[in-house]
Parts: structure tokens; sequence; C-alpha cells
């Protein structure tokens, strides 16, 4: 896990990345990061995106509903690795 301030296409040219991957839940997420996936190839020099659509089960959910659940004091746990919840 790593973050970063700049634009997503600068920062993968920093590190060495060609590919970006990215999960779909539907298709107004492909709308969204097909849009982004396109500035990302124009200013990031043919950076590729790869898409992998999310599995039927956690289709529904995002990370705002996961971030609800958490300041809620719920159990996020079935949708985060156990790398993120030792972040939270």
């Amino acid at each position: 896990v790593d973050t970063y301030e700049q634009l997503t296409a600068f920062y993968c040219k920093e590190k060495g990345a060609n590919f970006l991957l990215r999960g779909l839940r539907n298709s107004t997420d492909f709308n969204y990061e097909n849009t982004i996936a396109n500035l990302n190839a124009t200013i990031g020099e043919d950076l590729e995106t790869v898409f992998l659509m999310a599995a039927a089960e956690y289709s529904c959910y995002s990370s705002t509903v996961v971030r609800e659940i958490i300041k809620g004091g719920g159990d996020a746990s079935i949708f985060l690795p156990p790398q993120v919840l030792a972040l939270i």
C-alpha cells in the first residue's frame, strides 16, 4: 500500500509502472474509469489500464460503504485484506 498526491500517471512513471489494475463493479464504474484510463494513457505516455470485474458478491459495495461501516463501529474485515485492516 502506498499513497501519493500527484496525478496517477505521474506517480506510475516515477515508479516505472506501465500498467494500472482497476476493479469495476458495474457499468457506471466502467464509464468513469474508461475516461480516466484514456486520460492516463495520454498524459502517462501510453500507460495502460487493465480492468477486472468485481466478484458478484462484492459488486454492490463501495469504499464509501466500507468507510461508513468502520465509522459506525462495525466490522469491515470481510471487505478488506488483513494488511489494510492493520493500518486502520
